[in-house]
């Protein structure tokens, strides 16, 4: 961990303050980590070198000079291929969008720049963003660092390999199905799920090039392989967009505690729609053994919202809602024969509870989205009530570590193995629900090794606007020994 590659995005910068290092030096030695390992990994898939060199050479002149750009000053990153970055293609994924070179910044990028960061280059991802798993007809398939058989998720399954595997300190995902949290679970490092509207999608593919809305349940958030880089990143990524800066400024609450002895832990681990593997889930029961015993109160969390079964709905029926916006006629046609046909899907082999709600929300008329909106907005004030009791709520993120790479086709036939036992490909989607429909922030912290040696994070949420209490809780696990990324053993 001692290498230059591996160390963290703080610790790098106090360097390059110093002038242990320059940033060309830091640009020139993660260059020559992607040209000599990424060939294992493909995870990152464009890299602009004259570019980042020239910009890094500028940024050591501006800090000779005693001047800065910003908290980045001089660090160079990769980000996901679905963020806008003027000057390079931004495909996500698409053959369509192959000569797609955007003339002008994604929100995110600008204040990235703004802030003083380098861009190196772009990573991986699935066809618009919108797999479990991270491989296009573009750029291929991206393997996990931890076993090439393994994907190491989606959609910002390229950043966090490229994470694992050296060539980045930070990255900057989104998340609409668990795109961050997922990933960072798959590959042993941290991401985190910011809460709603904190980070502007202006310049994220999908929408189409050009959108100006803000999509319903998709996050922007940063990726890093400690809980400090997450609170780093996030700070510069979030807040107003340009034509809002005058309506609102950005004003993060801190995190009511200091160490884990003033902690409020709640868990909810299991339910009967999504079960998770034993060995994670007795992963997750050691964990909480060993907050107690550094004093944590810790227990079984107790809500009428804590029940997959009213989450699930809720949270399918809005996502169809928003994928069907983009899905042609036929695919719109075959979504409807699913809705009618809900009963007997069963039949056919295992299904994801609630996955009949994304079918209708496929075709769904503005009033009955409507309808769905308000229950949500309702169950958003419900589970305030959960934390005035706890402070964090933990869960699983899915059922499994990395699952085995899968590209057959059509997506509703394949399965994941949990317990021995052959489970529907979306329940990948169940755990990550609840954060995503309520706009809780959630992050995803990498907690242990399964008996194989692949790494599995749990899932830390918070109530709304606590994004800095979720993101503490994951570095006093670090500070406690209970958490925190290992680098792979071929790397």
């Amino acid at each position: 961990m001692d290498a230059i590659y591996y160390q963290p995005a703080h610790a790098l910068l106090q360097q390059l303050d110093t002038g242990k290092i320059t940033s060309e030096q830091l640009v020139q030695a993660l260059l020559v980590r992607i040209q000599e390992h990424n060939s294992l990994v493909n995870a990152v898939i464009a890299v602009d070198k004259e570019g980042a060199l020239e910009k890094a050479r500028e940024a050591d002149r501006l800090r000779n000079s005693g001047q800065s750009n910003g908290p980045l000053h001089g660090l160079p990153l990769t980000v996901k291929d679905t963020w806008e970055v003027a000057g390079m293609t931004c495909t996500a994924g698409a053959p369509a969008l192959k000569d797609h070179r955007p003339q002008r910044h994604a929100d995110v990028i600008r204040r990235l720049e703004d802030a003083g960061a380098i861009i190196l280059g772009k990573t991986n991802v699935p066809l618009y963003a919108s797999d479990v798993q991270s491989y296009n007809k573009l750029f291929g398939v991206t393997q996990n660092p931890y076993d090439p058989a393994r994907t190491p998720g989606g959609s910002s399954g390229g950043a966090a390999a490229a994470l694992a595997s050296g060539f980045t300190p930070l990255e900057v995902g989104s998340d609409l199905a668990g795109s961050i949290r997922t990933p960072a679970h798959f590959c042993g490092v941290f991401g985190h799920k910011p809460s709603r509207g904190l980070v502007s999608f202006r310049g994220h593919i999908p929408g189409p090039p050009g959108t100006q809305s803000q999509p319903d349940l998709a996050e922007g958030g940063p990726l890093a392989r400690n809980s400090k880089d997450l609170e780093l990143l996030l700070k510069v990524i979030a807040g107003p967009r340009p034509q809002d800066s005058d309506n609102w400024n950005l004003k993060m609450t801190a995190p009511e505690f200091q160490r884990l002895d003033q902690v409020r832990v709640g868990t909810w681990f299991r339910d009967p729609l999504c079960p998770v593997e034993e060995e994670i889930t007795t992963g997750y029961e050691n964990l909480s053994k060993a907050l107690e015993s550094q004093g944590a109160l810790v227990t079984k969390a107790q809500h009428p919202l804590l029940s997959l079964e009213h989450i699930l709905p809720a949270y399918f029926n809005l996502l169809g809602s928003l994928i069907g916006t983009s899905l042609k006629p036929g695919m719109r046609r075959q979504m409807k024969w699913i809705a009618r046909l809900e009963r007997y899907l069963h039949l056919f082999g295992p299904v994801t509870p609630g996955i009949g709600e994304y079918a209708r929300g496929v075709n769904q008329p503005i009033y009955e989205w409507t309808q769905w909106s308000e229950k949500r907005e309702k169950m958003r004030a419900q589970i305030a009530s959960l934390f005035d009791e706890i402070d964090v709520l933990l869960t699983p993120v899915t059922p499994t570590v990395a699952i085995p790479h899968d590209h057959s086709e059509p997506v509703f036939k394949r399965r994941i193995e949990v317990a021995g036992k052959q489970k529907a490909y979306m329940d990948q989607f169940c755990w990550i629900a609840m954060a995503t429909l309520l706009g809780l922030p959630a992050t995803s912290v990498p907690i242990g090794r399964n008996k194989e040696g692949l790494p599995y994070n749990i899932q830390v949420i918070g109530a709304p606007g606590k994004d800095l209490t979720t993101i503490r809780f994951g570095q006093l696990l670090e500070e406690a020994g209970l958490a925190g990324f290992k680098p792979p053993t071929n790397f």
